[in-house]
C-alpha cells in the first residue's frame, strides 16, 4: 500500500516543481487529510529553502492572504486546500483576484470519481467548481503511472502559462486514493515514473520556453495634432512602477488631472470627489476636447459620473485585455503599461487651458480643514492619513466609507504604495489582505477598516501574529456600517437592514489573538501611540471610537456645499 503513498507524493511533486519555475515562492496551506501529498511535497521544498510556506485555519481568510501576498511580491502565489467546503470557502477571494488581475494558484485536493455522489464522507462535485473565475481549470485524474510525466508537466505548465500571459486565477483539482501516509521517502524523487523528466528537474526553467514577440507602443498616428487640444487626464487603479512621470507628463501638457486615491500618482488638483460637485466647473471640463482614461476602477462618484457624461474623444490606457469603460464609449484602446504609452507619447509643454479646477482646489483645502475640525474623527483622520504613516510604509483601505473619505478629502504623496481590494469592493478577507500585503513585501503596513469589515474577518487576527514589520490596524468604529447613511431610506428601517448597529469594542479581539491594542481619544494621544507602535516589529491595533454619522454627514455636507460655490478663476 505504501507504493500508492509513494506515487501520490512523486505526483504532487511534478505539481509543485511546474508551480515553481513559474515563479510561485509562497505556499499556502490550510489544514487537511486529502491535501497530505501536496502538503509534505510543499514543506521538502521549504526545508530545501525553495519555497516558503504559511498556515491558516480558515480557508477563506488563508485565501485572502495568500491574495495580499501576490499583490506586493507581485509573483503567483499557491494555495493548497483539501477536499469538500474547504475548497469552496476560496470563493470570495478567487472572484477578488479575477476581478484585480491577481495571479493566485488554486490545489484543492479531491475524493477519486468512485467517492463522489454516493455518501463518501467530505466528497462534494469539486470540478470547475468556481465556474468562469479561473483564466485555466485543470481537472486531473487520481494520480496513475498511465499517465506520462510529460503529460503531466506540459499541462500544467499550459495553464501556467495561460496565466503568464493574462493574469488571475488557475485552478488545479487533484484527485487523490487512500492511503495519503507511510510514503517511502527514498522513493519519491527516483521513481521510475520520473526518469523522463530526471534532466528538466534539476533545472529551473519552465517545461516549454515561450519566444514571444515584443510589441513596441506606437505614437498614435494624430497625436502631433491631438495634444494641441484641450484635454483631461483620469487615473485610476495603477501599480506603482506605472504611475511615474504621470502627473509631470500631465502638468506639462497643461491638462486637468484627476486622480484617484489608489492610483499612486501624487494629485496636482486633489479633492476632485468634492469639487467635481459644482456644476459651473464640471460643465467646463466637458468641454474638453479628448480624454485620456489610464488604469481604471475609480472610487468616486463624481469621477465616474464625469466619465459616463463625458462625450468627447476617448482614449483609454490599460495593460490587460478586460474593458474597463463601463459607459461604453466609443474609444481607442491602448493595451500598454502606462509608462510605457507615456514615452511613446511625448508632451506638448503648454499652460492650463482651464484654470477654475485648481482655484476650486485650492479652496476645498483649507474648506475642508474648517469642516472636519481639529477633533479626531472619521473625515480628520481621512483628510490627515499622512500624519498616521511612517516613511517606507504600505498603505492598506478598506471598503465601504472610509475610502471614499480618503479618495474624497486627503492629498497623499506618490511616496505610498496604496492596496486595496476593489475588484470587487468586498468587505471579506480585508484583514488577512493586508497581512500578506506586509508579509509578502516585507515592509510595514498601516491598514484601515470599518468595524463591520473586521468582525467580518476576524479570524484572520490571528495572522498578524506572523508579521515582522511594524503593522497598525485602526478600526474605525462607528457602530454599523455607516455607508449606508448615503442611501435615501427611512431611519428604523436604515438601522435595523442596513447599518446594524452592534455596540462592540475591539480590545478584547487583541487580547484574543495577542495583539497590542490602544484606544486614543486625542490626535495627541494618537501620536504617541504611533510612535510605539511603529517602534515595535508587530502588530497594533488602534480603535479610533467615532459617532455612528459624523463622517458620512461631513461628507454629504461638504458635496452640498461645493455644489453651490461660487469661485472665481
Amino acid at each position: 500500500m505504501s507504493s500508492v503513498s509513494t506515487f501520490n507524493r512523486s505526483w504532487s511533486k511534478v505539481i509543485l516543481e511546474t508551480l515553481v519555475r513559474y515563479g510561485v515562492q509562497h505556499f499556502c496551506i490550510a489544514p487537511g487529510s486529502r491535501s497530505t501529498p501536496l502538503t509534505l511535497e510543499a514543506v521538502r521544498l521549504q526545508d530545501n529553502r525553495r519555497a516558503v510556506c504559511h498556515t491558516h485555519f480558515d480557508e477563506r481568510g488563508l485565501g485572502f492572504f495568500a491574495l495580499g501576498l501576490a499583490k506586493s511580491s507581485k509573483k503567483p502565489v499557491a494555495i493548497i486546500v483539501t477536499s469538500g467546503t474547504a475548497a469552496a470557502n476560496l470563493y470570495p477571494a478567487i472572484v477578488e483576484a479575477r476581478q484585480s488581475a491577481v495571479n493566485l494558484i488554486v490545489l484543492t485536493a479531491d475524493r477519486p470519481d468512485e467517492l463522489l455522489e454516493c455518501g463518501a464522507n467530505q466528497a462534494i462535485l469539486q470540478q470547475n467548481m468556481f465556474a468562469a473565475y479561473p483564466i485555466a481549470s485543470v481537472n486531473l485524474p487520481r494520480p496513475n503511472q498511465d499517465y506520462p510525466v510529460k503529460w503531466l508537466v506540459s499541462t500544467l505548465d499550459q495553464a501556467c502559462h495561460q496565466q503568464h500571459e493574462q493574469a488571475g486565477v488557475v485552478h488545479i483539482n487533484v484527485p487523490f486514493a487512500e492511503p495519503l501516509y507511510d510514503a517511502n521517502i527514498n522513493e519519491i524523487d527516483s521513481h521510475p515514473w520520473l526518469v523522463p523528466i530526471q534532466r528538466w528537474l534539476t533545472q529551473q526553467r519552465p517545461w516549454t520556453i515561450h519566444q514571444t514577440e515584443q510589441q513596441e507602443v506606437l505614437m498614435h498616428e494624430h497625436w502631433d495634432d491631438w495634444r494641441t487640444k484641450r484635454g483631461v487626464v483620469v487615473v485610476g487603479q495603477l501599480p506603482q512602477e506605472q504611475a511615474m512621470g504621470v502627473k509631470l507628463w500631465a502638468d506639462s501638457m497643461g491638462w486637468v488631472l484627476l486622480t484617484d486615491i489608489q492610483s499612486n500618482v501624487e494629485p496636482s488638483l486633489p479633492y476632485a470627489d468634492i469639487w467635481l460637485a459644482n456644476k459651473t466647473v464640471r460643465e467646463k471640463l466637458l468641454q474638453a476636447d479628448i480624454l485620456v482614461q489610464l488604469g481604471s476602477r475609480f472610487v468616486s462618484k463624481r469621477i465616474n459620473q464625469f466619465l459616463e457624461r463625458y462625450r468627447g474623444e476617448f482614449w483609454v490606457v490599460e495593460e490587460s485585455e478586460k474593458r474597463v469603460d463601463p459607459a461604453h464609449h466609443h474609444q481607442t484602446r491602448f493595451h500598454s503599461k502606462v509608462h510605457h504609452w507615456l514615452r511613446a507619447h511625448p508632451p506638448l509643454r503648454q499652460k492650463p487651458w482651464l484654470l477654475e479646477p485648481l482655484a476650486l482646489s485650492n479652496f476645498c483645502a483649507s474648506f475642508i480643514e474648517q469642516q472636519v475640525g481639529g477633533g479626531l474623527n472619521e473625515a480628520s483622520l481621512a483628510h490627515h492619513i499622512e500624519r498616521i504613516l511612517p516613511k517606507n510604509c504600505a498603505l492598506f483601505l478598506g471598503n465601504s466609507l472610509f475610502v471614499r473619505l480618503v479618495d474624497a478629502l486627503t492629498k497623499l504623496s506618490d511616496s505610498y504604495p496604496v492596496y486595496t481590494n476593489r475588484g470587487a469592493s468586498g468587505i471579506d478577507g480585508l484583514l488577512a489582505t493586508a497581512a500578506g500585503v506586509g508579509i509578502g513585501g516585507n515592509q510595514p503596513v498601516a491598514l484601515v477598516l470599518g468595524d463591520i469589515s473586521v468582525l467580518h474577518d476576524i479570524n484572520s487576527l490571528a495572522l498578524f501574529k506572523k508579521v515582522t514589520q511594524p503593522t497598525v490596524i485602526f478600526v474605525v468604529n462607528n457602530n454599523g456600517g455607516a455607508i449606508f447613511d448615503m442611501l435615501p431610506v427611512e431611519n428604523d428601517v436604515k438601522n435595523a437592514f442596513y447599518r446594524l448597529p452592534h455596540q462592540a469594542e475591539f480590545a478584547q479581539a487583541a487580547a484574543m489573538f495577542d495583539l497590542k491594542y490602544a484606544r486614543p481619544y486625542t490626535w495627541a494621544d494618537l501620536n504617541s501611540v504611533l510612535k510605539q507602535a511603529y517602534s515595535r516589529k508587530e502588530a497594533t491595533i488602534i480603535e479610533i471610537k467615532v459617532s455612528p454619522s459624523d463622517g458620512s454627514n461631513i461628507y454629504k455636507r461638504l458635496i452640498e456645499q461645493i455644489s453651490y460655490a461660487v469661485i472665481g478663476a
